[in-house]
Formats: C-alpha cells, sequence, structure tokens
C-alpha cells in the first residue's frame, strides 16, 4: 500500500489527533469528516480501536504499510519493552529529527527536504527518509542550502527543541544526543494497543 499523500487534516479529523503535533488540524472541525461527522457513531469494537491506533500513528510519521510492520517488528526483536523501541525507532528516523530540530513546519516537509539532498548526516549528504540516525550524530544543512526559504521559514515559527536534541539555529547544525524517554513522547499515542494489534 503506497503512503498517503492527501490531506492532513481529513486524517487528523478522521483519528480525533493532530497528526501535524500543532493542534491546528483539530482546530475548527474537531470532529471526524463527512456530511455526519459531527454525529455520535456507534460504540468502536477492540479491533477497531487497534486499527484506528495504528493507522494514527503510521499517517502521523508519514509512512506506508509496509515500512510500518517492519519497524515493528525489529522493535520486538530488541530488548526491553516492545512500544517504547517502537516509538524511539520512529522518532530516529531522519525526516523526524529534521522536523523535531525545527528545520521544517512538518515531516512531510523534513522529508522533502531529506529527499532533495538538503540535509546532511555527519558531513555526508543522505537522501532517504527512514535513515536511522544513531545518537551522537550531527545533522546539518548542505552550505548551499543554506537560505532554504522552507527552511527559514520554519526556523522563524521558533518551535520549541525536545531535549533529546540540540539544534544551532545559527550554525543550522544540531545533535540527535539520545534516544527519547517515553515521557517525552506524546502522551495520545497508545503504543500498547499497536503491540496488541500485531499481536492478534
Amino acid at each position: 500500500m503506497a503512503r498517503y499523500t492527501g490531506p492532513a487534516f481529513k486524517k487528523s479529523r478522521r483519528y480525533g489527533f493532530s497528526t501535524l503535533e500543532n493542534g491546528k488540524d483539530l482546530a475548527k472541525r474537531p470532529y471526524a469528516p463527512g456530511q455526519h461527522g459531527a454525529a455520535r457513531r456507534r460504540k468502536a469494537s477492540e479491533y477497531k480501536i487497534q486499527l484506528d491506533e495504528k493507522q494514527k500513528v503510521k499517517f502521523t510519521y508519514g509512512m506506508n504499510e509496509k515500512q510500518f510492520k517492519r519497524l515493528f517488528k525489529r522493535a520486538q526483536n530488541m530488548t526491553g519493552v516492545t512500544g517504547e523501541n517502537f516509538l524511539r525507532l520512529l522518532e530516529s528516523r531522519l525526516d523526524n529529527i529534521v522536523f523535531r530540530m525545527g528545520m521544517s513546519n512538518s515531516r512531510r516537509g523534513s522529508r522533502q527536504l531529506v529527499n532533495h539532498g538538503h540535509i546532511l548526516v555527519n558531513g555526508k549528504k543522505v537522501d532517504i527518509p527512514s535513515y536511522e540516525v544513531k545518537p551522537g550524530d550531527v545533522i546539518s544543512v548542505k552550505e548551499k542550502s543554506l537560505e532554504h526559504p522552507a527552511i527559514k521559514d520554519a526556523l522563524e515559527a521558533k518551535r520549541k527543541t525536545p531535549a533529546y536534541v540540540d539544534f544551532d539555529a545559527k550554525k543550522l547544525s544540531g545533535t540527535y544526543v539520545r534516544y527519547p524517554e517515553r515521557s517525552e513522547l506524546s502522551a495520545d499515542i497508545k503504543e500498547s494497543l499497536i503491540v496488541e494489534f500485531y499481536n492478534r
């Protein structure tokens, strides 16, 4: 199944969760899309609740089903709690790290920056959004792209940078300091439901 490229607001309203993580997608109409979106719906089954949680996280990180499932299998084979391992792997994707550092206003935008070769990892160009960044890796903008308008617009928004990444807005360079703690990630994500979905 191909990665979803349609309206992000519609998916946010569908799952009642801000996939853009800024709340703007739910500000005006915080109910499901469609003619009867605001009407009360029947109680969801356990399977639907698990599926919706999986889809919600998949759309948030902009992945297709095959990528998502493969990453989950990796998390299962790691030591520790599977759900937390999975979230750490998702957060370690290069497109997500670029987004967390504030070089883009959305993950879609950060994915495009990576795809177009504007981003360096430890001084080398990496154009694969799913590239796994390791703690200690230095993420920077290519010298020719320092004046990129999308990057400048994102930096002007001055979004808060999480503690697990360090970023210098003047040098347009930052470091993935460490893996995030579960408490630093969205409390609205219930990763245990995703684990139940794949283990059913």
